[in-house]
């Protein structure tokens, strides 16, 4: 499969990859557990550098070790790129379809959170089965970035004025 678009929660930024990618992992090092702000970074890896574009803004970078930079949205803050003296890896939730892109490795294994492999086995429900959150549920407005391109963002409002 080629040709893959993503960007941050708040649509400042936006990546193309026009090729193919490379190999899906997941990083269960600490540097990703707190990049990440969760239990692993999921990562995949842009095979040719040049196939990947940044259709918006660039992501802001931090210099998290002393071979490794970070790629986040400066506006939102969501975690992008991993970027290595060996390529790029993107954040495989900033994807429009992150389940196109399944891990196949899992790296830094001895930072490993020990509940990880009974994730499977935690009770769970989906979101609307939590019954006493309904109400609170229905009254969100979400100002997410919607899972495909736009031409701009965030939308035009539109004004309403009523005939007096």
């Amino acid at each position: 499969m080629t040709g893959f678009s993503g960007g941050c929660q708040c649509g400042a930024v936006r990546f193309r990859v026009a090729g193919e990618l490379g190999m899906a992992s997941i990083c269960h090092c600490r540097m990703c557990q707190k990049a990440f702000g969760g239990l692993y970074g999921p990562l995949v890896s842009v095979l040719d550098e040049k196939d990947l574009s940044w259709t918006r803004q660039e992501p802001k970078r931090f210099q998290s070790s002393n071979a490794v930079k970070r790629g986040f949205c400066g506006e939102c803050g969501t975690p992008l790129t991993y970027e290595a003296p060996d390529g790029v890896a993107l954040a495989i939730g900033a994807f429009d379809d992150p389940g196109a892109i399944a891990p196949v490795i899992q790296y830094g294994v001895e930072g490993k959170l020990p509940f990880t492999d009974r994730m499977a086995d935690i009770p769970a429900r989906t979101t609307e089965d939590d019954f006493e959150a309904l109400a609170f549920l229905a009254s969100i407005v979400s100002n997410q970035h919607p899972d495909h391109d736009t031409e701009t963002w965030p939308p035009v409002k539109s004004v309403h004025t009523e005939n007096i």
